[in-house]
């Protein structure tokens, strides 16, 4: 009976072993999150304030890696090049698998190499306007447009990005010929709005929020599903009756597609916890992002899937050609 016993506690701490392998494999050692972007930036930011959380809850050390360039290329190499134990993620937009390879052309691709593991910060996409601009709401505008056929220009914070894709669609949905002037990244688009060189800009709620709350620029419409917490008096394009126009982007964690499906989930789950913590949670907010969805690895890849197909299609309808 005494052997018996030994038998079924060896047997027990065996499986208790291969159950807990993704644990030691994810939290035995420092994590560090890669970043695509220059301190500061917006993917840097969520990085920080997620990363800070995470390493209270896994007991280990956090590090936050800059290596901008490529259009986040050279930080999803740095990623590829480690192990895909999980102690090196890419902390990102998801465009790098939705937007970036209609764009451009890498040395490996995003698609099949990499891998969406959990969200951290969400972000839509709101029209803005220069308030010198004078329709002031979204009907106007439409309106202005086809009494001034080509007059109007609207920036977006790079070509081929959802930023690009809104105009287009807004474009055909509206039936105007807004013309798009691409910047390189939101910030000198934004302070171009602000200067009055542009009237028009697609930005992401985190970047735009400090000048729609100062009043250099006006906000007309959100491409969201529903009004946010962070702007609750301006409407839904949805709302106003285009529906089409739903865009936005998550930040969050993209692993090497190798990694073992029991790490990845092993790592949402952190993840997801760690930003629905309330001190992350209450700094996300503060810095105009809305809160991320819990969704699963697989569920973050059928939905990547989908907008990559989304954002496809519209490249194809509107024979965009990038040089």
């Amino acid at each position: 009976m005494h052997w018996h016993r030994h038998v079924i506690a060896a047997a027990l701490a065996a499986g208790a072993g291969l159950v807990s392998v993704p644990a030691i494999a994810w939290s035995g050692k420092p994590v560090k999150l890669i970043v695509p972007a220059p301190p500061g930036g917006t993917a840097d930011t969520v990085a920080r304030v997620v990363g800070e959380q995470l390493s209270k809850s896994i007991g280990q050390p956090v590090i936050v890696e800059n290596k901008p360039g490529g259009s986040g290329a050279i930080a999803a190499q740095a990623v590829l090049a480690a192990p895909p134990d999980g102690r090196t993620l890419f902390v990102g937009a998801q465009n790098v698998l939705t937007e970036v390879p209609l764009v451009l052309k890498f040395g490996f691709d995003p698609r099949r190499d990499l891998r969406p593991v959990a969200e951290m910060a969400r972000s839509s996409l709101v029209l803005v306007a220069n308030p010198g601009f004078k329709p002031d709401s979204l009907k106007g505008l439409i309106a202005y447009a086809k009494a001034n056929p080509g007059k109007l220009s609207y920036a977006s914070y790079s070509p081929g990005t959802v930023s690009h894709y809104a105009g287009l669609v807004l474009n055909r949905t509206a039936g105007i010929d807004l013309v798009h002037v691409p910047y390189k990244g939101s910030p000198p688009a934004l302070q171009e709005l602000v200067g009055g060189q542009v009237p028009l800009m697609f930005d992401g709620v985190a970047t735009s929020l400090p000048f729609i709350r100062s009043g250099k620029v006006n906000a007309l419409a959100l491409a969201a599903p529903a009004r946010s917490p962070l702007l609750p008096q301006v409407p839904t394009f949805r709302e106003l009756g285009y529906p089409d126009l739903e865009f936005g982007n998550w930040v969050g964690a993209i692993a090497p597609a190798a990694m073992a499906p029991a790490v990845a989930t092993k790592i949402n789950a952190e993840i997801v916890k760690a930003v629905a913590a309330p001190q992350a949670r209450e700094r996300l907010a503060a810095l105009g992002f809305d809160q991320a969805s819990s969704a699963l690895p697989a569920q973050l890849e059928r939905a990547v899937q989908a907008d990559y197909e989304r954002n496809a299609a519209i490249v194809k309808t509107f024979n965009i050609t990038f040089d």
